[in-house]
Order: C-alpha cells, then sequence, then structure tokens
C-alpha cells in the first residue's frame, strides 16, 4: 500500500475523558481506516491525558511539539481541533494559536453545549481573545442551528466559514444485531432500561434516581443498567439511601463494542441531561432501534421530534421523568413507532458515512487536500 504523504492530526483528549469529542474522533479515525480514496492520514493528538487539570498542562506541551515537528517536516495537512468549554477551550486556543503562527490551517469543531454561557461569564480581554481565537481558524464547524447562530452573531465568524454538520455513528454490526435479537429470545423478559454515559449531575443521574425511587413506579419486569465512567461511589450511595440497592446495576466505563452490545439489547435509553450538544448516544440508539427517553436541550429539539423519534421529558424534572418512562415502558405500539422512526431517521441523516464524507469535505477546502 502506498505511504499517504500528508498527515490531519485530530486534536482532543484521547480517552473517556473526552466524552463525545473523543468518540466522534475516533468514529473519524475508524471512517477513514475503510476509505481506500483518503489523501491524508489522519493521527491523534492527545491535548489533555488522563490526569489532573494541573497534569494536562504538560501533555498540551508534549501536542505542542508534536505540532511543531510535524510542521517543520513538511508532514502536516491540516489540524482538526475539537473544542469545549472550560479548560477545554484554553487548551485548545493555544493550540489553534501556535498551529496558525505556524502558517498551518485549522478546522475547529465546537462541541460544546454551553459555550454561550461560558463565553458571556468570561472577563471582556478574555472573550475578545476568544473571539480573535474563533476568528483564526479556518473552517469552524457547529452540531447545530442553535450553535451557528451563536458563532456567527456573538462570535462575529463569517458566515461562510461556518458549517453544521451533525454527529453521526455506526450501525449495526453483526455481533449487535445479535445481541439484539436476544431482546425477544431472552428467558430474562424483563424490559431493559439503559443509560449509557459518564455518571454526572449534568447528565441528570439524580434526577434518574429520584424518578425510579417515587412511590407506585412500576418495577415489576423491569432491569435498570447504567454504563460509564464518572464519580460511581456517590451514585451507588445514593441509590443505597433511595432503596434502589439490588435494583440497579452499575456496570462502569465501557468500551465501544460493549456498549453497543448493551444498547442492542436495551428496550429503552434514558439521557435525563441537563445541557447536551448531540449526544452521541442518542444516535447510535436510533441506529439500534431503541427506544430514546432525553430532555429537549442543545441541538436535540431542531433535530428530532418528541414522539415520533424520542420522547421528551423537561429536565431536573423526576416526577415527570417517572411518567415518561412508565408510558414508554408500558406501551410496546409506542416503542415500535419510536424504534421505526428513529432507524429511518438515522439512515437519512446521522449514519457514520454522511458524517465523515461531510468532514472530509471540509478538510478538503481548510487543507486542500
Amino acid at each position: 500500500m502506498k505511504r499517504l504523504s500528508k498527515i490531519i492530526f485530530l486534536a482532543c483528549p484521547w480517552g473517556p475523558r473526552g466524552g463525545g469529542m473523543y468518540k466522534s474522533a475516533d468514529y473519524l479515525l475508524q471512517a477513514q481506516a475503510a476509505d481506500s480514496s483518503a489523501a491524508a492520514f489522519y493521527r491523534p493528538l492527545d491535548t489533555r491525558g488522563g490526569g489532573s487539570a494541573l497534569a494536562s498542562a504538560a501533555v498540551l506541551a508534549a501536542a505542542l511539539l508534536k505540532l511543531a515537528s510535524a510542521a517543520l517536516r513538511g508532514e502536516l495537512a491540516g489540524v482538526h481541533v475539537n473544542m469545549g468549554e472550560r479548560l477545554s477551550f484554553f487548551r485548545k486556543g493555544i493550540l489553534l494559536t501556535a498551529a496558525r503562527a505556524m502558517g498551518v490551517p485549522v478546522v475547529l469543531h465546537l462541541h460544546a453545549s454551553q459555550f454561550d454561557a461560558f463565553y458571556r461569564k468570561l472577563p471582556r480581554p478574555v472573550r475578545a481573545w476568544a473571539r480573535w481565537v474563533f476568528a483564526r481558524a479556518t473552517r469552524v464547524v457547529v452540531l447545530g442551528p442553535w450553535a451557528r447562530r451563536f458563532v456567527t452573531e456573538e462570535l462575529h465568524v463569517p458566515a461562510n466559514r461556518v458549517e453544521a454538520v451533525t454527529n453521526g455513528a455506526p450501525g449495526l454490526s453483526a455481533a449487535t444485531e445479535f445481541a439484539g435479537l436476544s431482546k425477544d429470545t431472552s428467558r430474562d423478559a424483563r424490559l431493559r432500561l439503559l443509560f449509557l454515559g459518564n455518571l454526572m449531575e449534568r447528565k441528570g443521574v439524580s434526577d434518574l434516581f429520584h424518578a425510579l425511587a417515587l412511590p407506585g413506579f412500576d418495577w415489576e419486569r423491569l432491569r435498570v443498567t447504567l454504563a460509564g465512567g464518572g464519580n460511581l461511589s456517590f451514585y451507588q450511595a445514593l441509590a443505597g439511601r433511595l432503596g434502589l440497592s439490588g435494583r440497579v446495576e452499575f456496570l462502569g466505563w465501557v468500551g465501544q463494542d460493549q456498549a453497543a452490545e448493551l444498547l442492542a439489547a436495551a428496550d429503552v435509553l434514558v439521557l435525563p441531561s441537563h445541557d447536551e450538544g448531540l449526544p452521541l448516544v442518542i444516535l447510535e440508539a436510533l441506529a439500534q432501534g431503541v427506544a430514546v427517553v432525553c430532555t429537549p436541550v442543545g441541538e436535540i429539539p431542531f433535530l428530532l421530534r418528541d414522539g415520533e423519534h424520542v420522547c421528551f421529558t423537561p429536565a431536573g424534572d423526576a416526577p415527570a421523568l417517572a411518567a415518561t418512562l412508565q408510558r414508554v415502558l408500558a406501551d410496546a405500539d409506542l416503542r415500535e413507532n419510536l424504534r421505526r422512526n428513529g432507524q429511518a431517521l438515522y439512515q437519512a441523516c446521522f449514519t457514520l458515512d454522511e458524517f465523515y464524507g461531510r468532514i472530509k469535505r471540509i478538510h478538503h477546502q481548510a487543507f486542500g487536500i
């Protein structure tokens, strides 16, 4: 096989700490592995590491050295910077500034669902620097129309340099199709409710537990699984205080293959987040025909319809969440409609091929390769 002469760095935290940014970048790597027409290699560039925020400074310094070395060797076509809010913004802002100082083009991919609130709380000089950073990007990619409006109207990036690209996720594999069959063939006839993501308050995990603990919640034929990293001991203790011990299974962090198998075997995915961009886990659930109960936050209500593709529940409202879960779990016809409509929408808008193709076109425009 002919060795490609150029590389494109995908900059983000490479590992579970990176959340959706990491998964999105990793999916691009997986998609390119099957693309024989690619004219450049994607390469990971870790900007965070797995340690403390202070230790991440050393990881960022190493990333800057790697960037400079590749640029000096003439190997670097460009950098795709995946940015969040808080410290992610400062780390990626430094990386973007360094790359542009070296004459390297940069695609800035904004994933943060609360970047507008974060930006408005910054001191005026830092806000000015934020606008300067976004202005230096060769192209800016956002998750949907809400973020596009913010970037053009408040950060003043010209509209012709901003593109909304919805996330994409892999479809069914043979392994996950087999796991999905177990919904009907397993001796365990209980319905399977799954939470998949980092366990944290922003994801509404406490809201979920308080909903499940409400008097009258129907636990008959129900199995609840939480898979993801985070503060497991805190949520295990909370489950115990609410009388949910023995009813809720904690798996901890799981890899991509195990997550896909859990989704394929699930009947309902629940994601009661207080804020999100466009969560990959929802797209993965749609791909696998899993009914979704989620909150209408971030880009979600712009792209998914309540009662047709997913069922919405208000953020932070445990009784409403309990009622929505009860309705979806009790109504097999509703779950089937959500399954069918969700899979159709996934095929039309959210496949990994569609996502990769759109990012590839942006890279061609920004990097000339």
